[in-house]
C-alpha cells in the first residue's frame, strides 16, 4: 500500500512541476509579445502622429508585412492602431521622458525592454509597470485583446488596474472580463455593507473578504419571463434560487472563480431543529463555507438574525477544524446601505449584505447595450483568428 501512496506523491510532484514549467513558458511567451507590441506600437506613434509619415501608412505596412511574410497573423491594419494605442495609453510607464526621435533599428528592444533614443545611441530600459502599483506578472500574464478590451472601455488608470489584477487572478476570457466591465465590478468590489472586520480573527482575513464581495449581482443570465411561474409579479426566492442553481457556473463566475458550490437547500440538523440553508457554497480563497440566503424583497433586520443561527451550527457541526469561521451573504432585492451598516454591527458572526438583479429588473437600456450573444461569439471568433 505504501508503495501505490509514493508513486501518488511521484505523480502528483512531476504534474505539478509540468504544469509550471508550461505556464512559465506560455507567460514568457505572452511577455514577449506584448514587448513587442508595445515597441511596434511606440514606432509607429512617433512616426505617423506627428505626420512624417503620410495618409495611409498603416494599411501599406500592415500589405507588405503581409506579402513579405506569407501567413503572418496579427499585423491587420486594425491590429497596428491597437499596438499604438496600447503604447500611447501605457507610455506613462515608462522612465524617462518621449524623446521625438523617431528612427527604430532593424531589430526592436529586446526581451523585456523598451527602447529610447538620446544623442543618437540606442539605450534599453527595462519596461517596469510596477510603477502603477500593478505586479508585472499581473500586467504581462494577460493577452492583447484583454489589454485592448480594457483600453477600449476603461478610461480611468486606477479603474485600469483593478480590472488587470482581476483579469490575472480570475483567468478571464475576454468575454467574462467584457462582462466584468459592463457590471462595473470597479465600483462594486469591496463596497458590500459587513462587519468581517469585528468578527473573522484576522485582519488579513477580514480584508481578504471585503474585496471578495460586491454590493451588487447582477443575475442577468436569469430571464424570469422563461421561467414557469404562473404570477409573473411574484416570483420568489425558490424560484430565483432554483435559477441560479440550473445555472450554477455562471453564478460562481459572478462570486469568483475560487468558490466551489455545495448544495442548495443544505440541510442543517441540530437539537431536532430542521432548517435549510438557501444555498452553501466553499471559498478556497478564503478557507470558509459561505452561506447564501435569497431574499425577494427589501433588506429586514430580522434576515441578520436567522442568518446568524445558520452560521452558528454550521460552524459548531459541519466546519472541519481546519477551515476559517463561516461567513454569510443575504441577497435581497434593495437596501438602505446605511441602515444595514448600522444594525450589522451588533452581530458577532461574520455577514455582508448585497443586492441582486435579475433580467427583468434590468433596465431596456442596459439590455440593448448588451451585445447579443451570436454577435459575441462571431467577434470572439474573428478576434481569435486575427490573433493567431
Amino acid at each position: 500500500m505504501s508503495e501505490y501512496l509514493d508513486y501518488d506523491e511521484a505523480v502528483q510532484i512531476i504534474k505539478i512541476a509540468i504544469l509550471q514549467s508550461q505556464y512559465d513558458a506560455a507567460r514568457s511567451v505572452n511577455e514577449k509579445q506584448l514587448m513587442l507590441y508595445y515597441n511596434i506600437g511606440k514606432y509607429i506613434s512617433l512616426n505617423s502622429r506627428n505626420g512624417y509619415w503620410g495618409k495611409g501608412a498603416i494599411n501599406t505596412i500592415s500589405m507588405r508585412l503581409d506579402r513579405e511574410l506569407p501567413g503572418l497573423r496579427g499585423f491587420s491594419p486594425r491590429s497596428l492602431r491597437d499596438m499604438r494605442k496600447f503604447y500611447e495609453e501605457w507610455s506613462c510607464i515608462e522612465e524617462t521622458e518621449q524623446n521625438k526621435t523617431v528612427g527604430l533599428e532593424d531589430n526592436l528592444a529586446p526581451t523585456g525592454a523598451k527602447l529610447e533614443k538620446s544623442d543618437n545611441m540606442t539605450i534599453w530600459h527595462p519596461l517596469v509597470p510596477e510603477k502603477l502599483t500593478v505586479p508585472a506578472e499581473a500586467f504581462f500574464s494577460i493577452g492583447f485583446t484583454h489589454h485592448r478590451t480594457i483600453i477600449s472601455k476603461v478610461k480611468d488608470m486606477d479603474e485600469r488596474l483593478f480590472y488587470i489584477k482581476r483579469c490575472a487572478e480570475e483567468k478571464y476570457s475576454r468575454e467574462a472580463l467584457a462582462k466584468a466591465i459592463d457590471r462595473d465590478d470597479y465600483h462594486h468590489q469591496g463596497q458590500m455593507p459587513n462587519n468581517f472586520v469585528q468578527t473573522l480573527p484576522s485582519g488579513q482575513q477580514a480584508l481578504r473578504a471585503i474585496s471578495t464581495f460586491k454590493d451588487e449581482y447582477l443575475l442577468d443570465y436569469i430571464n424570469v419571463e422563461e421561467l414557469d411561474v404562473r404570477d409573473r409579479a411574484d416570483v420568489d426566492e425558490r424560484v430565483v434560487e432554483n435559477a441560479i442553481v440550473h445555472n450554477v457556473k455562471n453564478f460562481i463566475l459572478t462570486f469568483g472563480r475560487d468558490f466551489t458550490f455545495v448544495r442548495n437547500q443544505f440541510h442543517l440538523d441540530a437539537f431536532g431543529e430542521d432548517q435549510y440553508i438557501d444555498l452553501l457554497f466553499f471559498s478556497r480563497a478564503l478557507n470558509c463555507l459561505v452561506a447564501v440566503e435569497l431574499k425577494n424583497g427589501k433588506f429586514k433586520p430580522a434576515y441578520l438574525g436567522q442568518l446568524s443561527g445558520y452560521l452558528s451550527v454550521l460552524d459548531e457541526f459541519e466546519r472541519k477544524p481546519h477551515e476559517n469561521p463561516s461567513i454569510g451573504i443575504i441577497l435581497c432585492k434593495n437596501m438602505n446601505k446605511a441602515f444595514v451598516d448600522f444594525v450589522i454591527r451588533d452581530y458577532t458572526k461574520p455577514m455582508g449584505v448585497a443586492t441582486y438583479k435579475t433580467s427583468k429588473d434590468m433596465s431596456e437600456e442596459l439590455i440593448e447595450a448588451l451585445p447579443d450573444i451570436d454577435d459575441l461569439k462571431k467577434l470572439l471568433d474573428t478576434e481569435e483568428s486575427e490573433e493567431k
